[in-house]
């Protein structure tokens, strides 16, 4: 298989990590699963152990908070690599800056960890899987920080659908090919 980008755009629940999986679980292919997520709960960990449960056992599963680009270019090559999320990405980028961080700060921070990971990208010869939260259908947050991470995140997205090969926007479980 050659190098190739799926970003898979949706809501919350929008059934975007099912999605991902069905298609890496039907390739027959070897997966590498890259969990950006962090157990900072219970209820965390209990969608953590979930996810880990809904995943077929023989997947290589990358835990990667930050740095995601760097470890994935590190780990063992696999024919698929599912990134799940960019949404929990940009949380953990945000959470790592001082408290009341500037959007340049954030903004820069984030663009190093998009560019890692469009690098790797770039470096392998896997098809990629990578889903983020569309989050510019929602109401507008009422603090200023809930407006911060919404800007980033948008632009986070629109970098990874730019050099996407293909985009899809799940709606209720329903893919629509965006690009």
């Amino acid at each position: 298989m050659s190098q190739s980008m799926t970003f898979i755009l949706g809501g919350a629940r929008s059934g975007k990590s099912a999605y991902a999986q069905q298609i890496a679980e039907e390739s027959g292919q070897s997966v590498l699963f890259v969990a950006t997520a962090t157990a900072g709960d219970d209820e965390m960990r209990q969608r953590i152990a979930n996810h880990r449960a809904s995943r077929p056992q023989h997947w290589h599963t990358l835990e990667a908070p930050l740095q995601v680009g760097e470890q994935i270019a590190k780990a063992p090559a696999a024919d698929i690599v599912l990134l799940d999320c960019l949404t929990l990405l940009a949380n953990n980028v945000l959470f790592s800056l001082p408290e009341d961080p500037s959007e340049a700060q954030f903004q820069h921070a984030m663009d190093r960890e998009i560019e890692g990971i469009l690098t790797a990208w770039r470096a392998s010869t896997s098809r990629w899987l990578v889903i983020s939260n569309e989050v510019g259908l929602g109401l507008v947050p009422a603090y200023p920080l809930g407006r911060l991470y919404r800007d980033v995140l948008g632009r986070a997205n629109q970098q990874v659908a730019r050099a996407a090969d293909q985009v899809l926007l799940l709606v209720a479980g329903l893919p629509l090919k965006i690009k």
